[in-house]
């Protein structure tokens, strides 16, 4: 009899995982709370059926898991820990590709004693980064080495000849999911001193990387690194900093839009039925609606006349009164993910590109190697995107795995175990998602 696995959420990295298991035999159940979105991912395949999901409908909720062998949640990351509860009850696996939140963390006794595996952070990053590292670190660790520095950096961008606007970025993944993470606090171990990031100062803190082959990048740091010296096992390391990669100019923009509130997660909700965006931002900033909006902006951030981040909010309708606000009700942060949702999404047939690249620095008695292991992939053309492949591949790769009993480990797991990242990169790269390793 076939295995069966309940997907919940069709959203925009969804199919690559659909394809993947279905291709495999497994007949699959995808749910969301847009039907049609389902409906979508389902009709190339007789093995895949859609199903309307509320997932405040706890009884909808428990019969689907229930039903199935496996569930995976590509819902929002706060509703993981809810269908992870229903899988402990139900004891039945699960994958997710987000973080292990604190919430998600707790409930690893009780997967425990469920005798079940919940699989997190099996995506790109979290997860290709992990693995890709994890295999590093295990390779010098069995040479006799040790690892003192480690410094990792990701990005999602469009490809060169697609990078079509003024903010050199568009929307591969949840468009809120990006904005929401845009305010988040980081910390890092640099040269055996910590440094602590505030969220509303996270792109204030930049550096620039080449990477051989596609060019210079801005990096910023990407939430609590530190709390991976223990789950990679590099106790006594002196810099260990994960980043996140953004084109030439982005953190600088985005700097000056937290800066205007932008990114707060709990700002003022207004009605915007009836407003312009400039209206918009005058009100949120307290503004009277007749002011010049550009030159008080300009004063508040410091910015002369000529500045390209003035340049970058003209672009985005910051100051075109006859720009309506495309949403009807929303905070700042949800005014700004409609306007970019309008102006930054990808066009039928323009291709992403994922950036990925560790840098290494390993000791062997005294004697220091530097090695670099970098992955550059594109979206396919008419076909997935480089984020869609990248995030869900790797799930669907481990849900076979689980489904096989190749994954015996239970509780709440990352795929930092070389019984499971071995096998899920080698599977990865028979996809051509690698990484090109070098040492010097």
């Amino acid at each position: 009899m076939a295995h069966k696995v309940m997907i919940f959420g069709a959203g925009l990295v969804s199919k690559p995982m659909v394809d993947y298991l279905a291709g495999n035999g497994i007949e699959v159940t995808i749910g969301d709370v847009c039907l049609e979105k389902a409906e979508a991912l389902a009709k190339s395949h007789p093995n895949v059926k859609a199903v309307l999901v509320d997932a405040d409908n706890d009884d909808l909720m428990s019969d689907l898991v229930a039903s199935h062998d496996l569930s995976v949640s590509l819902l929002p990351a706060t509703m993981h820990p809810f269908v992870a509860r229903q899988c402990i009850n139900h004891k039945r696996n699960m994958v997710t590709a987000s973080y292990v939140s604190p919430s998600m963390a707790e409930l690893h006794d009780r997967a425990i004693k469920a005798d079940i595996t919940i699989l997190n952070e099996i995506g790109v990053d979290p997860g290709i980064d992990h693995m890709s590292a994890m295999k590093i670190f295990d390779e010098v660790k069995d040479k006799g080495g040790k690892i003192t520095s480690f410094m990792s950096y990701c990005g999602g961008l469009p490809a060169p000849q697609y990078n079509t606007n003024p903010l050199g970025y568009k929307f591969s993944w949840a468009p809120k999911g990006v904005l929401i993470a845009a305010g988040n606090n980081a910390q890092y171990l640099r040269d055996g001193e910590v440094v602590d990031v505030p969220g509303k100062d996270l792109f204030s803190h930049y550096w620039l990387v080449d990477i051989p082959g596609v060019g210079t990048y801005e990096a910023y740091p990407n939430r609590d690194s530190l709390s991976y010296i223990e789950t990679y096992g590099l106790q006594g390391i002196k810099t260990i900093y994960r980043g996140t990669f953004r084109n030439i100019s982005h953190c600088e923009t985005w700097f000056s839009m937290a800066q205007l509130g932008f990114f707060d997660k709990n700002g003022e909700v207004h009605d915007t039925s009836n407003m312009s965006v400039p209206q918009f931002i005058k009100t949120t900033l307290g503004l009277d609606k007749d002011s010049c909006l550009k030159c008080i902006i300009a004063k508040k951030l410091n910015l002369n006349s000529a500045s390209t981040v003035l340049k970058k909010f003209e672009w985005l309708g910051f100051f075109d009164e006859s720009y309506q606000v495309p949403c009807d009700r929303g905070a700042a942060i949800d005014v700004l993910t409609a306007i970019m949702l309008e102006k930054m999404s990808y066009e039928p047939g323009e291709l992403d590109l994922l950036l990925m690249h560790h840098e290494f620095i390993a000791e062997f008695n005294g004697k220091k190697q530097r090695i670099t292991s970098t992955m550059i992939d594109y979206g396919i053309l008419d076909g997935d995107t480089s984020m869609a492949r990248t995030v869900s591949l790797p799930a669907a790769i481990a849900v076979k795995m689980l489904l096989d009993g190749k994954i015996t480990s239970k509780g709440v797991l990352r795929p930092i175990d070389r019984n499971i990242y071995l096998p899920v990169l080698t599977e990865l790269e028979k996809m051509n998602i690698k990484l090109v390793e070098r040492y010097y």
